[in-house]
């Protein structure tokens, strides 16, 4: 599967449609951002059932501040809605395969419950 391009106009449906979405925030300007494409670009292909989109913050700024990027490029991991991973950095195609390995091995349900357990403490 080929790389989509995200707007604001687009994200929520892309992240709320589809089980699995990994999203690439970079900028034409930035060089490690460019090393990265083509590795993020050639994961993709070998992964037809998750989703592999790119945020320009350049061009959606609202949304790259939405998520509070402050370095680029940032790959965030979505699973059933909930962010499961955030970090800034590029990525080697082996230890991207692997973080997809993982995230597909995640117990969702096991998830959910520690984020509610988390909620109901903040709220107590």
């Amino acid at each position: 599967m080929a790389t989509i391009n995200l707007t604001k106009e687009t994200f929520s449906n892309t992240v709320n449609d589809n089980d699995i979405v990994i999203i690439d925030f970079w900028a034409e300007w930035c060089g490690p951002c460019k090393n990265f494409a083509p590795i993020y670009e050639q994961v993709s292909e070998k992964h037809e059932d998750i989703v592999f989109a790119k945020v320009n913050t350049e061009e959606e700024q609202e949304l790259g501040a939405s998520f509070q990027i402050r370095s680029i490029p940032t790959l965030m991991v979505f699973r059933e809605k909930i962010i499961l991973y955030s970090q800034p950095g590029m990525m080697a195609g082996p230890e991207l395969n692997e973080l997809i390995d993982k995230v597909k091995q995640l117990d969702m349900d096991k998830i959910r419950t520690e984020i509610s357990v988390q909620e109901e403490r903040k709220q107590a």
